[in-house]
């Protein structure tokens, strides 16, 4: 080339080319080192194969040190994380970690003893800077000193700190799972008595389960730390031993040396492992003891303490009196002493002021309580009651007695009864007086219209003759509310008579529940709110949450699906099936949006559902069919095209046609029976809109709602 580069490809001769593709393979493996020290699961488990090799493979001095630094500062972070935690569940893992912290010093004890047996004639240096430097520095060099030094530790460690936190977590262990019964009981209590929701219950269920498990787990963690100190104290015994053995024996010390040098080594090294050993011990006890307090260590100790002045001023009295006894350092005593002063007058002059600002606040309190009440917000006054009961002072009675825990527990039972039987969330009815109504009268109110009335005699019974025959007791004769039926008024003590002579005895509690439920049903339609359809999605199970998603709002949206729940309502049907419902909504949209439409396809597939409420107990449908006549007249009388079709039949046929429905169904009536109207698909939602303006109780179906398995008996034909 005219420039004199060379542009020869790497690794034509097969030399930089290997080497390039070597660079490759060792960069991917560096790449995947990293990576895989990047999981913590890898990270854990190179630790503990590094501890097993420490155990097995002899260990240099530089490297030894630097494991007794890190089994230090470990055993170090240990202790301030039991500090600094608020309580014991947050440090759950204590007992893994405590294993971990004994492995750890347990594997550099092998190490080091190797060392120590191996190359502890060549001098104190021979088993790393660390060992030496606690063997030399921390015992002054005098091994009979740290001899003594390090059997005070093991004591510390071993009887006292050791033993105390391992009884305190056996106690723990035990009264913990004793208790557990109860506290699950409390849990179930108070779940049940709505203090707490499902979720609250399960995460202190969950915090009950842990915390049974962790002292259970400390109970059994105390005893590696008891293994530990005896591990302890018999490795340095067999050091001690087996170097005074190996250094007079094989390498030719003599016994006063083998004696200084192998026990200055083992007495660094058991300082080594046992002042971690110690402060995990500590650890450990600082946490088995916090089981019955709140908050980081410092302020559950000093937040107590200083709860008690009284208490530092006795301590710095005492004090005081002692730094004037003779010999004792003044200085030390009598500055402690005014320290302790302080402190007690200090906290002494703020629970005062503490207490008088309580004080003040109370008597705040008590002052706002008892000045004029806040002026109500306007907003307020757009706040609607959907189902409210208005009370004539008369009627006051029936909800300031026993007989008014009765009218609420009815009114409860009933929200749960239309639940059940027409998958429908009643509003909560709001019960109020109205000195503007006669005294024995009550109103009820929908939407804040009324709905319905009707006069009480709160101290009698009311009693109606199922039979529509005239009633023959003494008493006032009356119409029933609900369904404006004779009936009559009667004094308590006559209950038994009439109840003997077959009639129908209600109080005046039930009269009022029982024309709520009336009022109701016939007003699920405009009760059932865009939010109530939307609520009754939302809690519908897990498994269903699928089905909502792929229809709401993708084919229909919230509006069309609370429509086609109103059409279904208005004939009291049940909307409980509601996966059914969505189903048949989702089937619908495609070849309809129409809600009149969509709602007769749902009819259809809920067939089973409806043959069976209008199953008499004969085990029958019973029917009235509508002859061919009228059904041709009917499907001739729709105009319009498409999902646009309307009913326009002469009046002279419609009052025919009304006639001939009244006629029939009242005969059947009188017969006991209350029989179906049966039409064909096409025309059955235009003969309910004629029929439900003058029996709105008569229910239309058509061919395609008759269960196959239903049986049929034919009543009539209009």
């Amino acid at each position: 080339m005219a420039d004199g580069r060379d542009i020869t490809p790497a690794g034509s001769d097969g030399s930089e080319g290997s080497g390039g593709a070597g660079g490759l393979n060792m960069a991917g493996i560096q790449s995947r080192v990293r990576s895989a020290m990047k999981r913590g699961d890898i990270a854990m488990a190179l630790g503990f194969i590094l501890i097993l090799v420490v155990m097995m493979f002899p260990m240099p001095p530089w490297l030894l040190d630097f494991l007794l630094a890190l089994s230090i500062s470990f055993s170090v972070l240990i202790l301030m994380t039991s500090l600094f935690i608020q309580k014991p569940l947050e440090f759950n893992s204590f007992p893994m970690i405590l294993l971990v912290a004994t492995s750890l010093r347990l594997a550099l004890n092998i190490a080091t003893t190797r060392l120590i047996l191996g190359h502890g004639h060549e001098g104190t240096h021979a088993a790393g800077a660390v060992i030496e430097a606690f063997g030399s520095f921390l015992i002054s060099g005098n091994f009979v000193i740290g001899i003594i030094v390090f059997a005070i530790l093991v004591i510390i460690n071993f009887v006292v700190i050791t033993k105390g936190s391992g009884r305190i977590a056996e106690v723990a262990a035990r009264f913990t799972l004793d208790a557990m019964p109860g506290k699950q009981m409390a849990i179930d209590a108070d779940l049940s008595s709505g203090l707490i929701n499902e979720a609250q219950a399960k995460a202190r269920r969950k915090e009950l389960e842990d915390e049974s498990s962790f002292f259970g787990s400390m109970d059994g963690a105390s005893k590696f730390v008891r293994g530990d100190a005896v591990a302890g104290i018999l490795i340095t015994f067999i050091n001690v031993i087996g170097g005074i053995i190996i250094g007079t024996a094989q390498m030719g010390l003599s016994l006063a040396e083998a004696t200084e040098t192998y026990t200055i080594l083992t007495v660094g090294d058991g300082l080594v492992s046992q002042i971690p050993a110690l402060i995990v011990s500590t650890a450990a006890g600082l946490l088995v003891t916090k089981g019955g307090l709140d908050g980081a260590t410092e302020k559950a100790v000093f937040g107590q303490v200083s709860n008690y002045p009284a208490a530092l001023g006795v301590a710095a009295a005492m004090m005081a009196g002692m730094s004037l006894l003779p010999g004792i350092p003044m200085v030390w005593f009598l500055g402690l002493a005014i320290v302790l002063g302080y402190l007690a007058w200090h906290l002494g002059k703020k629970q005062k002021e503490a207490a008088a600002n309580a004080q003040m606040e109370e008597a705040q309190t008590a002052a706002d309580a008892a000045g004029p009440p806040p002026e109500e917000p306007i907003a307020n006054a757009l706040r609607m009651d959907y189902v409210r009961l208005e009370l004539g002072y008369g009627l006051l009675s029936l909800i300031s007695t026993e007989r008014g825990q009765k009218l609420t527990d009815q009114i409860k039972a009933l929200r749960r009864q239309l639940a059940t039987d027409m998958g429908f969330v009643m509003p909560s009815v709001r019960i109020q007086d109205n000195m503007q109504l006669p005294a024995n009268t009550y109103v009820l109110r929908v939407k804040e219209i009324e709905a319905g009335r009707g006069d009480l005699r709160p101290n009698m019974l009311l009693v109606m003759d199922p039979r529509g025959e005239e009633i023959t007791l003494a008493g006032e004769k009356t119409m029933e509310p609900t369904f404006n039926l004779p009936a009559m008024w009667i004094e308590q003590g006559m209950k038994e008579e009439a109840m003997f002579r077959g009639y129908t005895v209600v109080d005046p509690q039930t009269v009022i529940t029982t024309h709520i439920t009336e009022v109701i049903k016939d007003h699920m339609p405009e009760l059932l709110s865009y939010a109530e359809t939307q609520k009754l999605l939302d809690e519908l199970d897990d498994d269903q949450k699928k089905l909502v998603e792929d229809i709401v709002p993708g084919q229909v949206s919230v509006g069309g699906v609370q429509r086609v729940l109103q059409n279904l309502l208005t004939e009291r049907i049940s909307i409980r099936d509601l996966p059914t419902i969505l189903e048949g909504i989702a089937e619908s949209t495609a070849f309809t949006r129409n809600p009149t439409f969509m709602t007769e396809h749902v009819r259809s597939r809920l067939a089973r559902q409806l043959s069976d409420v209008n199953t008499n107990h004969d085990g029958v449908i019973p029917l009235v069919t509508l002859s061919p006549q009228w059904e041709q007249i009917f499907a001739e009388s729709l105009v319009g095209s498409g999902e646009e079709k309307q009913l326009s039949i002469p009046p002279s046929q419609l009052q025919e046609f009304i006639n001939k429905v009244r006629t029939t169904f009242e005969r059947l009536g009188m017969m006991g029976e209350s029989p179906v109207l049966l039409t064909s698909p096409g025309i059955r939602p235009y003969v309910r809109s004629i029929v439900e303006r003058f029996r709105p109780t008569t229910v239309v179906m058509s061919q395609n709602e008759i269960h196959p398995k239903a049986q049929l008996k034919t009543m009539g034909q209009i």
